[in-house]
């Protein structure tokens, strides 16, 4: 999509890409654009956000809904401005891990994803303004305590490796 194509599209600090049939993110052609912070890409085709998405540090305002996403990519907690999020209608099942460092998230919803138990459990309905306000905290607290988990099994599996290399060490000599 050519730029000046995306320039008219912009209207003040809104850049709607919906309805567009794209079936990829033109990340290179958005981050020339700073000024649009709020970014509507709902009712396309993704399947895949590319990594380089994460590099659009400046959206405060992000739909992605209906769309037939099955991830985000890894690096997603760096879109570290985003408040407000709809993933509605994808297929999502797992958030990334970084997803916890959206420290400024204020309004989430997850509804008609195919979600892991402990996401949907924490998602809730999302099906009012104080829902999706509800959903954004817990997924953050449920990502933020997951991620705590993961790292300090990562630790005990550490201490376990290194035990085990000084235990050859040992052997060796």
């Amino acid at each position: 999509m050519p730029k000046e194509t995306l320039r008219d599209k912009l209207d003040g600090n809104e850049l709607d890409l919906s309805i567009n049939n794209l079936e990829s993110v033109p990340v290179k052609d958005l981050a020339a654009l700073p000024k649009a912070t709020h970014l509507d890409l709902s009712r396309n085709l993704l399947k895949v956000l590319p990594d380089a998405f994460c590099s659009l540090t400046h959206l405060i305002k992000l739909d992605l809904s209906k769309n037939l996403l099955t991830e985000l990519p890894r690096d997603f907690g760096q879109l570290e401005n985003l408040q407000h999020l709809d993933l509605l209608g994808n297929q999502l099942r797992t958030l990334p891990r970084s997803f916890c460092q959206l420290r400024k998230l204020k309004w989430l919803d997850l509804k008609d994803n195919v979600l892991e138990d402990g996401l949907k459990k924490n998602a809730g309905d999302c099906l009012d303004e104080t829902q999706c306000r509800n959903c954004a905290v817990r997924i953050l607290r449920y990502m933020t305590d997951l991620d705590a988990l993961l790292e300090k099994q990562s630790q005990v599996e550490l201490k376990r490796q290194q035990g085990n290399f000084f235990s050859l060490q040992s052997q060796k000599i």
